[in-house]
């Protein structure tokens, strides 16, 4: 990972690219975000850089996370996330960072909370086939069997039934298709994962 901010989804929308077509995207509050602490192998064994985004007052806070802002003279900041960058001895604390780190066309991975769908059956949660839906089936959208009968248990990892959504997730290679520099937007083609107004990590594509 060389380069990542932490953002906001503010919901999705539509433009026309220079061609007429029209293209579906989700708009990303990315930053402003500012770098509270740096982490070196001389001090703490690995390289990496601590930023801040979104602001809160400093009533809010306990004193342990106050005093870790005063300790480098900046304002509080909502949410705190380390980044093991491959640069990271090339960041300074109190550097700003900003939407401008990602460029048009350029691929991004972007990380987020999906959404919850609470306690859902096995065909949506796992895509099972359901059974005949005919008058003496008696199996229609069930679990069927669940282990062999010799095993008398059932085996770990079963798919069944249960809570779905609220997982980590990170959706691969969404390309830039808009950079709004003085709105700290980005927009991005296609879906992200999670509701609108989640926080989400936008890092470099990986794969690409």
């Amino acid at each position: 990972m060389k380069k990542a901010i932490i953002g906001k989804k503010l919901g999705m929308t539509q433009i026309f690219l220079g061609n007429g077509q029209v293209v579906p995207v989700t708009v990303v509050e990315a930053g402003p975000c500012v770098v509270v602490q740096k982490k070196t192998m001389e001090n703490d064994g690995y390289s990496a850089i601590q930023i801040g985004f979104g602001d809160i007052a400093e009533r809010k806070m306990n004193k342990p996370e106050a005093g870790h802002f005063k300790k480098s003279n900046l304002a509080p900041r909502r949410v705190l996330k380390e980044l093991r960058l491959e640069n990271a001895q090339d960041y300074e604390v109190g550097q700003s960072l900003t939407c401008d780190l990602f460029a048009v066309n350029e691929f991004i991975d972007v990380s987020g909370i999906s959404k919850g769908h609470g306690f859902t059956g096995s065909i949506k949660r796992w895509n099972h086939h359901r059974g005949k839906m005919t008058h003496g089936s008696k199996f229609h959208r069930s679990p069927g069997t669940l282990a062999a009968r010799a095993a008398a248990r059932v085996p770990k990892g079963r798919k069944l039934p249960g809570h779905y959504g609220v997982d980590n997730t990170t959706i691969l290679n969404l390309r830039v298709v808009r950079v709004i520099a003085d709105r700290n937007l980005l927009l991005v083609r296609g879906s992200v994962p999670g509701q609108v107004g989640c926080l989400l990590t936008i890092k470099n594509a990986a794969k690409k």
